[in-house]
């Protein structure tokens, strides 16, 4: 049986229900096991509830602009919208016209330049593709941002299936532009569109990988390659900076030790969160010869990162939604848990972990439905993109008597 994300406003599948800022010790494998949702360490209680910022529904990535206080959102339809009080603001980019609009298909990611003068869209197109484009953008602070002029297409990927898509897509600590692509869809790495032995662990595609590349033209290039990325000299596809993943739908960088953290959507039974320093590319998290830790296509997989984390699917699970480590103030207890949730489940959920364990995880109780990103406003502070309620903000429960 084979689990997806579905991007539509659906009823409610399943509700309710440490430890110092380092970054990580450079490394290619990890050995430790993984904490499950059937096992979890002790950690704060969080008192801490969800605030609507916007009643805008079909979200799918949030992203702010350097030196502009409005927050853009990615709807899944192909439009990105400023959100000002409390409302969608007239779009500033429509791409309605060129999306595949099929399941799990759409507009799916969004980020800003570090300088705030590009603009950066990842969707599905509806010739098959699959495709990231930069738009040159305009705009002072406190009046309308607009597009500058015509989009220049980066990366066009071909896509194989309806589904798996990937979509984050984000500048990392190193300046460098990262892109989630899922591996073309199919069933533990097979069926059409697949290569033998799946296109995850294929170093010959960019299906199944988080890709690096520089978004400065080089020749008649739409992009450049760092030096630095793993198969630069040869030996795969200059591009990629990570592989052996399934549907790695959202990552995020640790703002403070700028290490990668990871959701990758599971197959048939587990949901999985990866961790590895932000600097070292080149891990290959196993996908389809394993599935989280556990045995897959294969009995042994050597070289293979293991996930800090594991979400099972009989405890209602069925689609992580990765997130980011929270750096505010405005709820202490959080400082430095990853905070990550399913999209069937919908309660938030919070980590700790250090040399590839877990060693705190939070008591949040919180609960959204449909959620399909997080994000970090310019001070740190948490928002939650839920498909049904729109976008929330995590923030203090004064009912508690902080």
């Amino acid at each position: 049986m084979r689990r997806r994300r579905r991007f539509v406003l659906i009823a409610l599948c399943a509700a309710a229900m440490g430890l110092v800022a380092e970054p990580l010790a450079a490394q290619t494998v990890t050995t430790n096991p993984a904490t499950s949702s059937a096992g979890k360490p002790r950690g704060p209680q969080v008192d801490a509830r969800l605030e609507r910022v916007a009643k805008v529904p079909g979200g799918t990535s949030l992203a702010w602009r350097k030196g502009d206080p409005v927050p853009y959102l990615a709807l899944q339809s192909g439009r990105v919208v400023p959100l000002v009080g409390g409302r969608a603001g007239a779009p500033v980019l429509d791409l309605e016209a060129q999306l595949s609009r099929n399941r799990e298909e759409g507009l799916l990611g969004l980020t800003f330049s570090p300088d705030g003068r590009r603009l950066y869209v990842y969707f599905t197109a509806s010739d098959g593709m699959n495709r990231l484009v930069e738009y040159p953008v305009r705009g002072r602070k406190g009046r309308p941002l607009r597009i500058a002029g015509d989009g220049r297409e980066l990366l066009a990927i071909e896509h194989p299936g309806r589904t798996h898509n990937g979509g984050q897509v984000a500048f990392g600590p190193d300046g460098m532009l990262y892109l989630a692509v899922g591996d073309g869809g199919g069933h533990r790495g097979m069926g059409p569109g697949q290569v033998p032995g799946g296109n995850s662990q294929s170093l010959d595609t960019l299906l199944g990988k988080i890709l690096r590349i520089d978004p400065t033209p080089s020749g008649d290039h739409a992009y450049t390659v760092p030096v630095d990325n793993p198969f630069v000299a040869g030996g795969g596809r200059p591009e990629i900076w990570h592989y052996g993943l399934r549907n790695p739908w959202r990552f995020s960088f640790d703002r403070a030790t700028g290490d990668l953290w990871i959701g990758d959507v599971g197959q048939d039974h587990w949901e999985e969160i990866d961790v590895v320093p932000g600097d070292a590319g080149g891990a290959n998290f196993g996908y389809p010869l394993l599935e989280g830790t556990h045995p897959l296509n294969a009995t042994e997989a050597p070289g293979t990162v293991a996930p800090v984390y594991e979400l099972w699917h009989r405890s209602g699970n069925c689609a992580v939604t990765g997130g980011t480590v929270y750096r505010g103030r405005a709820v202490p207890e959080l400082r430095g848990h990853y905070v990550f949730a399913d999209y069937c489940k919908g309660d938030l959920k919070a980590l700790k972990a250090r040399r590839g364990a877990v060693r705190s995880l939070a008591t949040v109780r919180l609960v959204a439905p449909l959620i399909s990103s997080f994000a970090e406003d310019p001070a740190g502070e948490l928002y939650v993109v839920s498909q049904a309620r729109g976008v929330l903000r995590v923030v203090p429960d004064e009912r508690k008597g902080r």
